[in-house]
């Protein structure tokens, strides 16, 4: 039965250290990252300038280690408020849902956004990946 035990934890899915994860500046840029790429269309399509992001208040409510292409991955589930700055107006927003992965490079000092590439027709699961930069 031990031995049985111990074949099956070694066979069990990798994960990457807990102590490793992201912290609070780490998540503030990829949520403004993940907020850009979906604003920067919806902008240019108006044309109108970018808004300015303030994002705060970060609550992670659910965090799951896991490997991406042999490297260290989080999966982050959470909320957070948000100011939005626009030319005549400002909009606030609280308890906004977020849900990122964010993998720390060989390195050890960048970040990458991961999203899931649904483009893709086979059952492997790929992912498309944004370096995440100071601000």
């Amino acid at each position: 039965m031990t031995v049985l035990l111990i074949f099956l934890t070694a066979c069990g899915t990798a994960t990457a250290p807990i102590e490793f994860a992201p912290d609070g500046d780490i998540i503030q840029q990829a949520i403004r990252l993940q907020l850009r790429q979906r604003l920067n269309p919806l902008s240019q399509q108006l044309n109108t300038k970018h808004p300015q992001l303030e994002i705060g208040q970060i609550n992670v409510k659910n965090l799951e280690s896991i490997v991406v292409s042999e490297l260290p991955t989080y999966h982050l589930q959470g909320t957070y408020n948000l100011k939005l700055i626009l030319p005549r107006q400002q909009v606030n927003q609280k308890n906004n849902q977020f849900e990122i992965y964010l993998q720390r490079q060989a390195e050890g000092k960048t970040w990458r956004l991961l999203s899931k590439d649904n483009q893709k027709a086979s059952e492997e699961l790929s992912w498309k990946s944004y370096l995440i930069t100071a601000q």
